[in-house]
Order: structure tokens, then sequence, then C-alpha cells
């Protein structure tokens, strides 16, 4: 079960000052998740939660409606655009004043109006408009969708036209993908049809598991899934399941 909600009292200052109304996504865009090598952190239903490795002991503290999630520097940040802020979830109460944001990397935090901010509140290169999701890729650099296109944020290049909606990290950038997707030394993962699928390099399916519906990633050499309701499983690389959290 989800640990007890806790209240950052900082918050309290920075929602002090109204700002104008922000509209987050619904539906499954409302449901983003981020893996690291600390674990897993989500949004889902207004919520945002952290499980961090080994014991995926579940967080989630009391915030107004965050938009989106990521890992930075061993950190679980969420970004909340009504406080104008992003905060940390779990350990120090940190936050960072950087505007409105829509969309967070592990490198930035991405505006309304595209423009980005790093995690430590100095100006960084962003994109002309609010993107629907970013990602850092394995070569270290950025990229979002951005109006149905996947963009790398450095040099503005257009890597794919006509995007799927889900972004899937490669050691050498960031692809889009129609299903939640994650590429390991060990293969590549795939939520979809109600399984959780291990397959080559071919894309020969080698294992499968009996799935709901949610988000995959690795944290470490775990393969790592939570549902929208928070429920956390980790698997070995053969798709063993190891722990499962409810």
């Amino acid at each position: 079960m989800p640990a007890p909600l806790r209240v950052f009292p900082y918050l309290a200052l920075l929602l002090s000052a109204c700002a104008p109304a922000y509209s987050p996504p619904t539906g499954d865009a409302a449901f983003r998740a981020a893996f690291g090598a600390d674990g897993v952190v989500w949004v889902a239903g207004g919520r945002a939660c952290v499980a961090r490795a080994p014991g995926f002991r579940v967080v989630c503290p009391t915030l107004p409606t965050p938009v989106d999630v990521a890992w930075n520097a061993g950190e679980a940040w969420a970004a909340v655009p009504s406080a104008g802020a992003v905060v940390t979830l779990d350990r120090a109460a940190r936050s960072v004043a950087v505007g409105r944001v829509v969309a967070l990397s592990s490198t930035r935090a991405y505006r309304e109006d595209g423009s980005a901010v790093t995690y430590e509140g100095a100006a960084a290169t962003g994109v002309a408009g609010a993107p629907s999701a970013a990602l850092t890729g394995g070569d270290g650099a950025d990229y979002v969708l951005l109006a149905g296109n996947l963009r790398r944020v450095v040099d503005n290049v257009v890597t794919e036209v006509g995007a799927a909606p889900v972004l899937v990290s490669l050691p050498t950038g960031v692809r889009s993908a129609d299903v939640p997707t994650v590429v390991t030394t060990f293969g590549t993962y795939r939520l979809a049809n109600g399984r959780l699928e291990r397959s080559d390099g071919t894309g020969r399916v080698l294992v499968s598991v009996t799935h709901t519906a949610g988000r995959v990633g690795q944290v470490g050499t775990f393969i790592v899934t939570v549902s929208p309701a928070g429920n956390i499983r980790v698997f070995s690389e053969t798709l063993d399941l190891l722990h499962e959290s409810r």
C-alpha cells in the first residue's frame, strides 16, 4: 500500500499568488512514468508518486495537480504548473521556481511556450511550442513530441514525422512507439494486448506474461512496471516475477 501522504509546507508560499488556470492532460496522456537507476516515479489521476529500489516502497506526497515527473541526479521530481515550480517527491524537500511547466526530461523542464530551464533554475535550450512529452536519450540529448513530430532539441531537427505517442530511449537517441516499450541489453519489452512481452532484435517474442495496462521501464538490472493505480511489479530479464507491491 502507498505510504501516508505528506504535505510540503513550501507549496503554501508558492500558491499564495494565484496563477492562471492550467488544463492538465486527460485520459491516458495524464498517466506518465519515468524510470531510472533509483526507481520509478509516476503521475496518474492528479497524484505523483515515487518508489525507490530495491524495496519499491510507494511514497505519494500531497501536491497541487502535477502534470509530469522525471529523475534528475537521483531525485524524483514533479512538475506543478499551478505553483509555477518543479518539486521533489521524497527525501529532502526542494522546489525550483520555473514557471508553468508542461513536460519534464531528466535534464530540464519545458514550459507552455517551449522555453526550458534546468533543475537548478538556469535557462536551457528549448523549442517553439508546448511539447506533449519529453525524454533524454541514451546519447544525452533531449527529444520532445511537438505538434505530432519527434524533435531533437539541441539542433531542432525533426527525427520522426507523425510520431507515435510513447517515447523510447535508445543508446543512439529516442524513437517513438505505439505502446509502452523499453529497450535494454536483454531485449525489448512491450506492454500490449494484456501482455508484457520480451522480444529479440528481430521482433520475435521470446516470452510473455499476463499484465494489465501500465508503463514499463528498466531499473538497474530489473524490468519494472507500474499501473495507474500504483501497483509496482518487478521482473528479471526473463520476466520471472520478483516483487509486487499493491
